[in-house]
């Protein structure tokens, strides 16, 4: 049996803050976007959620939820920094550490329980590592699955240790909403709820042949997390890369194909750096635009030849703004995606392309 632990650091951008600058402690803290335009909440304190706030609601709606809160702009690379601490903690207790974001990650323990062969010991050492060593809180889920594991880590937040051994795990599941299941979006939980099925309990009493007819290969999915199942590997070989990009939404539409472009550029640059930071190349760039009613299309070029060179990718997604209405309608987002990633030739490669 696996022994899993999902890791959860508490509120982490604003626990950043909160940590370096004492005034913000006891205040309603907001990070994310502009508030007075088309931001969107990244993170917020716990005072701040007191008031109804969360992440990637608009910040307009949060500031008006809590006019006295404080809102600061992420500072991306002070984060990193910070997570790349606490991914070092981590990895003291075990070589299976799959990140999920910066501020989450499993751990597979089960050939690292030390003499007392106890997961949860392990996590209890885990968040006294991270708070005597960064000054600050982690909420720790612990089970025998990725899946239980994470849903554990968010039960008793913040500081918190959920454990739920293997003779728990239905009795765990049976009362939660179906939307706590990973992969479970608001399409899915709708396609469900037509079923008849909102809680856990109610899908794992669903015939897999059911499922299948109504979700395809993730009902069966479903049904197998519904029981507890979820035989996803943690940590043993880092998943590749699909795709790079960026996207920015603006505080007011842009109409100008000009700056649109001007934007694009500097947006495929952007990518262009991912990519050789990364030694990679790409095949395919993809343009994304959202008019301002929100309709949201994408636009797709496959290249001749993988490239990581900010003008090809810039001049592709230009042009692929033209095969949209951009332009006639304007628009509010704008963002660039490559993908198709390989490894990028090295020089003795170049220099056969070039020939």
């Amino acid at each position: 049996m696996r022994r899993i632990l999902h890791c959860d650091m508490d509120s982490f951008f604003a626990a950043v803050h909160m940590r370096d600058e004492p005034a913000l402690r006891e205040v309603p803290l907001v990070i994310g976007g502009d508030p007075e335009g088309r931001g969107v909440v990244s993170t917020a304190n716990y005072a701040a959620r007191a008031y109804g706030i969360h992440s990637a609601q608009p910040a307009a709606t949060a500031r008006r939820l809590c006019p006295h809160a404080v809102f600061l702009r992420p500072e991306i690379e002070r984060y990193r920094q910070e997570s790349e601490r606490i991914m070092a903690i981590f990895a003291d207790f075990t070589d299976r550490v799959e990140p999920a974001s910066l501020d989450e990650a499993w751990l597979d323990v089960t050939d690292h329980l030390g003499p007392d062969g106890s997961a949860t010991t392990v996590a209890r050492a885990i968040r006294e590592r991270v708070r005597v060593e960064t000054g600050l809180t982690v909420s720790i889920g612990v089970s025998a699955t990725p899946l239980v594991a994470k849903i554990a880590s968010d039960q008793d937040k913040p500081d918190g240790l959920t454990v739920v051994p293997p003779h728990r795990v239905l009795d765990f599941l049976a009362p939660l909403p179906v939307r706590r299941l990973h992969g479970v979006g608001p399409a899915t939980e709708r396609t469900l709820a037509e079923l008849g099925i909102t809680t856990v309990a109610e899908l794992r009493e669903q015939p897999l042949e059911a499922l299948a007819a109504a979700l395809g290969q993730f009902g069966a999915t479903l049904h197998a997390f519904a029981h507890g199942h979820d035989d996803r590997p943690v940590g043993e070989e880092k998943r590749a890369r699909k795709s790079l990009g960026v996207e920015d939404t603006f505080p007011r539409d842009l109409t100008d194909p000009a700056e649109q472009d001007r934007i694009l550029a500097g947006m495929a640059d952007h990518v262009a750096g991912q990519l050789d930071r990364r030694g990679l190349v790409a095949r395919t760039v993809t343009l994304k635009a959202r008019y301002p009613d929100f309709t949201t299309v994408t636009r797709r070029q496959t290249l001749e030849r993988p490239t990581a060179e900010a003008a090809t990718l810039g001049h592709w997604a230009c042009i692929l703004r033209t095969r949209t209405e951009a332009e006639a309608r304007g628009v509010r987002l704008l963002g660039v995606t490559a993908s198709g990633l390989e490894p990028a030739p090295d020089a003795e490669q170049l220099e056969l392309f070039s020939a």
